[in-house]
């Protein structure tokens, strides 16, 4: 990257950065509570727009104050308070906590409310909620903090969890993902984010809080506000940084040499007892156990490795009396635990600048660069480690003479006599997969103040561009016998995204008497284009990566060459009115017009209402002695996804040809599957009740939701024509409960605590599917089927009802008998399987649905306390009802002569009662055992401790001159997670575990600076 393009932000904030003169008497000040100053907290001249922040001690100062003016402090928490000048220049203010914040600000779409008066379910997670947890995503660290949001971490280095906001309720999986607003910017992802950079993440989750975003918000938003500099606010420097180790947890344990060998015999299989004494006669025998060979390799403990995660972030915010300021660096690296080239890198330069020109207009900007570089795993060496026989060596010493291997003395399975090479190091050391990513994000507004605090406008113009630049680099091996990678490969892939939204508002804020209105209305402008060429090349020089071009290969795959890209236009009008009465009744709609050039349908409307009651508000809640805030609210919206592909289709024709008589007829016969769509729109309703209680100690937040999408598009079977096509046909509900409980007490001026926890249920239901009973996705070996009543995507196959324990229970079982009269031997060791219907023994027909990916419920539990200079927190989550099919297991349906979990071996069937849920060694290799089934279907629930941190902070209350604000702690991220799957990890983001990348549990130690 250039130095002109990482300075220019920063030589903008600094021409913008102007202090002007004014008359009056200075005033200057101390804002702090019982535990010490206060930084951030605002000081305002009552009845002006002159004011500040207070710095990092609590302090403040203001010039030309009228000696008989008021001065209005507040902050985030506690009781705002009116102080009267008369002509003092000094003031000590000391804040009273409040515990209710009511009066907190919320940041909703195109402004901010306050909490009291919303009646939308948002849920709101501070700067240091996200702090706690060391990733270089954003989103991972709001796992278990909001009910109802579903985060599914990845374990690679730089990947993005995957996340869902009430559920799926999309066909399409890649369309069920949330909109992002990065102050005012739309994104699909945001991994480009340094999370120190973040004041805080809003989740908006019912139709009436997104509706305002229209036909990107049908799945939720996720509102992100970067942090700002203050007005009249001496600068301040913030160092925040860690370092740490990632490991590899809940290892998956496979058999061992003399597992395998025992799984091997038992089978009855003559040519897998051959590999064994093939393996006994090439690496000796074993001295502890002569029948088995002298190798015992562990492979998930050879692929794996500890690896080093640090973030290193410093920035610089403050403000004069026009201007404010924000700056700042970050460095963020990780290493995978995958032993390869593993990694990923980032580094983020931003500024935000807010200048007020006059007391009419204000004009500020933001710039955000984003410069990564990853290198991904070869993630199927996860899968061959899972398969690869434990008495097979890394290397081979009998090969390391071999003038034919290349370019190292790998161990391959096929010398042994098995069909595949299965050492997962040949692709692990020979690949490399490289993106580089840059982002940058620009957004500039300016805001005019028409009538002063009650007409404004204001108009923004945000622009992201992205490019990605993928080299995928695969070098040729041999070793031994056949197991190779003849050419060497070269893929480059160059991805160019650039997205532009134009927004416009007005506002108009009215209060008189005990009404209390807000106006909003706006237009909004887009223009997204995305493009992308690729190309693989064979045969380049093995040179280094000076050759790495395709200018270097000798010969370029034409059929592997493409050129693709869209330009894709949006146009909406919105408007929005919040109205409240005496702060007890609310009322509050948005309505949204959407234009597109994506569909046939070019227009959608979606309209929301809400109504809120808050019930303490009335005579009859007086002095009741347990709520000290209560409301009611509700809500019902409407809004669209546009994340379905557009629509697409074909003309297809074909020549018939036929006999009339004795003359020969031609013809052309022609058919049509184009799609025509729109937008799939979701349907909301939602009550919910938010209250303090307790002397405002205890706040609760409970919803109950049904979301139902409409206009689902799903494929559809048309006669005549060969292909399904895509229609706007299906429904598909999601419904469920949230409630969110936070305890918190200020016990004395150094002790504090706090408790808290949320629960979410999710019922997941397929409502019609264009009048078909179902749907099927996935392979025929493992079948998915979407079925009207049940879960999207739901597994489909049989119930296992025990094992076949003895001949006498196989000859009393009919369906066994119809299986060994049709050749099909049934023996003891078989997998039993329920006859649903009673009809012809076990069929397709006896299939049932097994589960969803989808869990019923999920919760995060989290608790802290502050004690003079220590503070402490936990957290802990979990969820349960899904289901996760072990396709590594399953892929026995394809080849036999490979290595199973240790589970499997220790629990097998190898005699009349030693189990009666798991198959025999032979019988898992029969076609009878491999259809899909509860065997292979396994519960997802788990339960995890996500974060433990504990820290230490030096002047704490700033009174100590010379020594700056320190905080120094220590964390442990995951470092515990129970559950009962046989895999390394319950996270899998669509319930299928065929090469899953673990999640590592990480501990690190930082250090935060305020100066």
């Amino acid at each position: 990257m250039k130095i002109r393009n990482i300075f220019l932000p920063i030589c903008f904030l600094l021409l913008q950065i102007t202090i002007y003169a004014q008359d009056g008497i200075s005033v200057s000040g101390t804002v702090s509570d019982n535990q010490g100053p206060l930084p951030g907290a605002s000081v305002i001249v009552k009845g002006t727009t002159t004011g500040t922040q207070t710095d990092f001690d609590g302090n403040f100062t203001l010039d030309n104050v009228p000696s008989g003016g008021t001065l209005a402090i507040s902050y985030i928490g506690y009781t705002s308070q009116e102080i009267p000048i008369e002509g003092q220049t000094t003031l000590t203010i000391t804040l009273v906590a409040d515990a209710q914040a009511l009066d907190e600000v919320v940041v909703i779409g195109y402004g901010e409310m306050k909490s009291k008066d919303l009646t939308s379910s948002i849920t709101t997670v501070k700067a240091e909620e996200l702090a706690a947890t060391p990733t270089g995503q954003a989103m991972q660290a709001l796992q278990g903090k909001v009910a109802g949001l579903q985060v599914v971490n990845s374990g690679g280095p730089g990947q993005s969890p995957t996340i869902r906001v009430r559920g799926i309720g999309s066909y399409d999986s890649d369309a069920s993902g949330p909109l992002y607003v990065v102050d005012g910017m739309f994104f699909d992802d945001i991994d480009f984010l340094n999370t120190a950079d973040i004041t805080s993440i809003s989740v908006l989750k019912d139709a009436s809080a997104a509706a305002i975003y229209g036909v990107r918000a049908a799945n939720g938003v996720v509102l992100i506000e970067t942090k700002s500099g203050a007005y009249n606010k001496k600068p301040e420097i913030t160092y925040d940084g860690y370092s740490g180790y990632q490991v590899a947890q809940n290892v998956l344990k496979l058999a061992n040499s003399e597992q395998f060998t025992t799984l091997a015999l038992e089978s009855g299989s003559e040519p897998d007892n051959q590999f064994i004494q093939n393996a006994m006669q090439r690496y000796g025998r074993s001295r502890i156990n002569p029948n088995v060979p002298n190798v015992n390799t562990d492979w998930y403990n050879e692929i794996t490795r500890p690896a080093l995660i640090q973030n290193h972030s410093i920035g610089v915010t403050g403000g004069s009396e026009n201007a404010t300021y924000a700056i700042g660096a970050n460095y963020f690296g990780q290493e995978g635990i995958l032993k390869m080239k593993n990694e990923y890198e980032r580094f983020n330069l931003r500024s935000k600048i807010d200048f007020k020109v006059n007391e009419g207009l204000t004009i500020g900007g933001n710039v955000v660069i984003s410069n990564a570089t990853r290198f991904d795993a070869e993630n199927s060496a996860w899968r061959r480690a899972y398969f690869a026989v434990p008495i097979l060596p890394v290397f081979d010493e009998q090969l390391a003479q071999d003038p034919n291997v290349f370019p190292t003395n790998y161990a391959n399975a096929q010398d042994l006599g098995y069909r595949g090479g299965q050492n997962p190091f040949p692709i692990m050391d020979n690949s490399e997969l490289r993106s580089k990513i840059r982002n940058v994000l620009a957004n500039f507004y300016a805001e005019v103040h028409i009538i002063p605090n009650k007409l404004n406008f204001k108009t923004a113009y945000n622009h992201n561009f992205e490019t990605v630049e993928r080299r995928e680099v695969r070098l040729p091996y041999f070793i031994g016998n056949g197991f190779q990678r003849e050419n060497s490969e070269l893929i480059k892939r160059n991805e160019t995204y650039s997205n532009q939204i134009w927004d416009n508002t007005l506002t108009y804020i009215e209060a008189f008497g005990k009404h209390n209105l807000t106006l909003l209305g706006g237009t909004s402008f887009r223009d997204e284009s995305y493009e992308q060429l690729e190309a693989k090349g064979l045969n380049f020089p093995l040179s280094g990566e000076e050759a790495y071009y395709l200018d270097q290969a000798q010969t370029i795959v034409q059929d592997d060459v493409g050129d693709d890209g869209r330009r894709e236009y949006g146009l909406s009008f919105f408007g929005r009115v919040s109205y409240n009465y005496d702060n007890r009744y609310l009322l509050y709609g948005t309505y949204r017009a959407d234009g597109t050039n994506k569909y046939q349908e070019k227009w959608g409307y979606f309209p929301t209402v809400g109504v809120g009651w808050v019930l303490s508000e009335e005579n009859f809640m007086e002095a009741n002695g347990v709520f000290d805030f209560l409301k009611l609210r509700g809500s019902w919206g409407k809004l669209g996804n546009d994340k379905v592909p557009s629509s697409e289709g074909s003309i297809t024709s074909s020549v018939v040809t036929t006999a009339f008589g004795d003359t020969m007829f031609s013809g052309v016969n022609t058919s049509s599957n184009f799609t025509a769509l729109k937008w799939e729109v979701t349907e909301e309703v939602n009550a919910g009740i938010s209250a303090r209680l307790f002397n405002n100690n205890l706040s609760l937040e409970a919803d109950y939701y049904v979301r139902d999408t409409k206009d689902a598009v799903i494929p559809v079977e048309v006669p005549l024509i060969p292909d399904a096509t895509r229609q706007n046909v299906g429904e598909i509900r999601n419904s469920g409960f949230e409630l969110a409980l936070n305890w918190t007490k200020q016990v004395s001026e150094d002790f504090s605590y706090n408790v808290g926890g949320n629960l979410a249920t999710l019922h997941n239901e397929v409502l019609d599917l264009n009048g078909a009973p179902h749907i099927d996705a996935g392979s025929a070996e493992f079948r998915q089927r979407s079925i009207v009543g049940q879960p999207i995507f739901a597994f489909y196959g049989r119930e296992v009802a025990g094992v076949y324990q003895n001949e006498a229970e196989i000859a009393a079982d009919p369906a066994a008998q119809i299986e060994i009269a049709a050749n099909r031997p049934i023996v003891p060791g078989d997998l039993k399987f329920k006859d649903q219907d009673g009809i012809d023994g076990i069929t397709d027909d006896d299939r049932v649905v097994l589960g969803s990916y989808l869990p019923s419920y999920s919760f995060g539990f989290n608790l802290g306390f502050d004690y003079k200079g220590w503070d402490f927190s936990a957290a802990a989550l979990g969820q349960g009802g899904n289901k996760i099919l072990n396709r590594k297991r399953g892929e026995v349906i394809f080849t036999n002569d490979t290595n199973w979990d240790r589970d499997f071996a220790v629990n097998r069937w190898h005699g009349e009662g030693t189990s009666n849920s798991y198959p025999s060694s032979a019988g898992i290799r029969k076609g009878w055992n491999q259809r899909l089934s509860d065997f292979f279907i396994e519960d997802g629930d788990f339960f995890r401790i996500q974060n433990i941190t504990l820290g230490y902070t030096l002047n704490k209350k700033g009174d100590q001159n010379g020594i700056p604000r320190t905080r120094i702690y220590i964390t442990a991220e995951k470092p515990l997670t129970i559950f009962n799957y046989n895999g390394f990890s319950p996270e899998v983001p669509n319930g299928i575990d065929n090469e899953t990348y673990p999640i590592p549990a990480v501990y690190t130690i930082g250090v935060n600076i305020k100066i």
